[in-house]
Formats: structure tokens, sequence, C-alpha cells
């Protein structure tokens, strides 16, 4: 790293200009000075702890969710082969991405991230359109990312709604309206900065407590239990698709999606003491974490299902896990209580998970005004 370290120097005396001449390096410390030698002055107050940039950047990525979430589309395009499978083939994609990105940020730890990186270590003759399209690229990924979060939520509560009210249609615009709330009743969590880090860190705790009581729960109350060959070695391919493997790899979608935005944490390299040592932590405990969450739910849920598959495809709700809860229930006269009740953890995992993701976003479009929509 020291040789990597070295080489930076020269990129950012370009970027730094005389920042550092200007500045008064006796009112500055350690993590401004090294904010100033990056081209940048401290403005927002270092107000993260490791473990609440841990938490943002969990809460985010929150793998179990995701797996539950993305049981709509990917219990179609490989079933429990691909879930179980896919899981542990994106983790150690996920490691090398979390290595790179670790040390990236630990050699240029500002909140830009991507962009900012972009700017450095392209030549100069094309760091200003690297750092743009960089730049443009993330904060549209970021949007998408909260986009996708919310619709998950939405199609969660309307799910709920249906199964509670078996005569109800679920709609387009049902959906769309639920997206709208659940989306501004997280962005308020954001209008008032003081309070993020422990918003941050009750969604980790309850991401955590929620993959807790899910995993004990639901295979402890189904009456019957499917076998492990049906876990382990069943692939089911309704995607249209004669070849299997093209249809695991296109069904890989759902799977690295539980483990997207591993940059969240970089995000946040301003709000936070050490960060060229405390970002690395907060990425690669978010992929560690991610991985025994998401691959011990999926078993867990696969090993709970109670009649036939297909069922959980073609449910009214269209909530493949809500029907799965609401199965494995079956014989108890709350059934449809009972799953709700189950199904409003992943509800309220969901909601942490796009309040964090709106705090990343909202910290990358900060920094992102430094470098305009122009160039």
């Amino acid at each position: 790293m020291s040789s990597f370290r070295d080489s930076e120097k020269g990129h950012a005396n370009d970027v730094a200009g005389s920042s550092l001449e200007s500045a008064d390096k006796s009112f500055l410390d350690a993590d401004a000075r090294r904010l100033a030698e990056l081209g940048y002055t401290q403005d927002m107050r270092r107000k993260f702890s490791v473990w609440s940039v841990l938490a943002v950047g969990f809460s985010v990525t929150n793998s179990w969710f995701g797996i539950s979430a993305a049981l709509v589309t990917g219990i179609n395009s490989g079933g429990p082969v691909l879930v179980i499978y896919g899981i542990i083939a994106i983790f150690l994609v996920s490691i090398g991405v979390g290595v790179s990105l670790s040390e990236l940020a630990s050699a240029f730890p500002s909140a830009g991230g991507q962009y900012y990186w972009s700017s450095v270590l392209a030549s100069k003759r094309y760091s200003k359109f690297a750092s743009y399209l960089t730049g443009w690229f993330a904060w549209s990924g970021a949007l998408f990312t909260s986009s996708s979060i919310a619709l998950s939520v939405a199609f969660a509560t309307t799910g709920c709604y249906q199964l509670s009210h078996p005569d109800f249609t679920i709609e387009a615009w049902h959906v769309v309206v639920a997206y709208q709330v659940i989306n501004v009743f997280a962005f308020f969590f954001n209008c008032y900065g003081k309070t993020l880090p422990l918003v941050s860190s009750i969604s980790l705790y309850t991401s955590l407590i929620s993959f807790a009581v899910l995993l004990m729960t639901v295979p402890a109350v189904a009456p019957t239990h499917q076998d492990a060959k049906f876990v382990f070695a069943t692939f089911i391919n309704n995607t249209g698709w004669n070849q299997g493997g093209i249809a695991f790899i296109v069904g890989l979608v759902n799977t690295n999606w539980a483990f997207a935005c591993l940059d969240c944490a970089t995000h946040l390299a301003e709000e936070v003491a050490q960060p060229e040592r405390m970002i690395p932590i907060a990425i690669l405990g978010t992929v560690g974490i991610g991985f025994v969450t998401a691959w011990f739910f999926g078993i867990s849920m696969f090993f709970s299902i109670v009649g036939n598959f297909q069922d959980l495809v073609e449910s009214a709700t269209g909530v493949p896990v809500l029907e799965l809860f609401h199965h494995a229930l079956v014989n108890r006269t709350t059934s449809v209580a009972g799953a709700v009740v189950l199904e409003s953890f992943i509800v309220a995992t969901g909601i942490g998970c796009l309040t964090a993701s709106h705090t990343c976003k909202s910290a990358l479009t900060g920094e992102e005004e430094s470098i305009s929509l122009t160039f």
C-alpha cells in the first residue's frame, strides 16, 4: 500500500492545487489534514463511528432481505440451486470487489468515492471526463437502488393486505401508491442529520433480530419440511431459455442484487474518524455478515416450504416468501395474522434498508456538487 500511496501523492497535488498552502494545518486534525491533501476542506462533522458506518453499509446491502425480495423472480430462474449456490458465487466475487474498494477507500478517503478515484487515477487527458461519467453512473445506480428497495417493500405491504383480504386484487397503482408512501417515509429520516447514526444502528439491529426470528420461527412451525435433495439439488427453469446454464447465469442478477451497493460506506468517509481504517472494516464486514445471513436464510426458507413449490410462484399476494410463511402456519388458526407478522419483520428491515440508501445517495449527491452537472 505504501507504493500505492506514494504514486497517489503526485496525482493528489494536481487535484489539491493550492489548498494545502491556504490551509492552516495547526488548526486541522489528522483527518482534516488528510482531506485537505485530497483537495477538500472539512465541512461535515465526523459523527459516525465504525459501528454506525457498518450499520449503514449493511443496512443498504442487507443480503438476507435481498434474497427474500429476489425470490419473486429467482425461484423461476434456477430455484433452490440458484439461491444456494448463487449466493456462494456472488460472495466470492464480492470479496474481490470489497478488497478493491477497501484499498481505494484507504488510499483516497473521499466521500466522492468512485468519481474522485477516477479523477486521480486516470490520465490528465481523460480525468475530468472519467470523473464526470463515473459520478453520474454512481448517482444513477444509487437512485435505481433506492427505487428497487422501495418497490420491494411496496410489494410486501400490498401482499400483506391481499393475504388478509382474499377478495382484494392487487393492481399496479396500488403498488405505486405504497411505493411513494414508503419512499417519503424513509426520506424524512434523512432530514435530520444528527439522528442518522442512531437510526443506522437501529436499522442494523432490526435486520439482525428479524433475521434471527425468521430463521428460527419458520422452520419450527412448518408442519412438514423438504428433503435435502430439494434444497441443494433442485433446479427450476421457467425463464424460457432452453439451456439451464443460461438460465442460471441470467438468474444470478437476483443473488447479485443481495450484495449490491458495497460502495455505500465509502461515501461516509468524511463523516467518520480514521476513514482509511474504518471504511475497509465496514465494507468487508458487510460482505461477511451478508453472506452468513443470506445463505442460512435461503437454506432455512427452502427447507420450510410446505406443499407444492408452484403455489409460491402463483400466489395472489405476488410475494412468494409471504406465501411461504402462510403455508408454514397452515395448521394454526391465526395463520394469516402470523404470516403478516412475520412479513412485517421484512418490511421493517426494508424501511431501514431504504433509509440507509437515501443516506448514501445524499452523501454522494453532496459530493457531486463539487464536479457540478457540467465539466
